[in-house]
């Protein structure tokens, strides 16, 4: 459904080094720099980018944006989670953990990255 998606920061190396944690415990490489100085996480459906605003403005999250991030099994968004926080991130919302709803068994976790972009990890569990 999605290309691409693309935050911004005011900070690269700070959300670079936060994302190549928490993206990095999900099996994706570091991010890779281009020319203008914005960092691109791809595989084969897809990017996931950072960039400093181009219309010179401060970065600011989106009220009511989130971006969840798929993870193979709990034990990965547990250290998803434990990595983001030692790497500059805010825990937000509940702990990590099981949540149901609308026939859905999911184990989340949620947090804030060093721009204050709420984001997440999932695991989709058997119901």
């Amino acid at each position: 459904m999605f290309s691409h998606i693309m935050l911004g920061t005011n900070d690269m190396q700070k959300s670079k080094s936060f994302y190549d944690a928490i993206l990095g415990v999900l099996g994706y490489q570091p991010g890779r720099m281009d020319e203008k100085g914005r960092c691109f996480y791809m595989n084969k459906t897809g990017v996931f980018a950072l960039s400093i605003p181009i219309d010179g403005r401060p970065a600011c999250k989106g009220n009511g944006s989130t971006i969840g991030f798929s993870a193979r099994s709990t034990d990965d968004v547990d250290a998803w989670h434990t990595a983001g926080l030692a790497n500059g991130g805010q825990t937000c919302e509940d702990p990590p953990g099981v949540r149901e709803g609308v026939g859905l068994k999911l184990y989340l976790a949620y947090l804030l990255d060093p721009s204050g972009n709420k984001i997440c990890a999932l695991h989709r569990m058997s119901s």
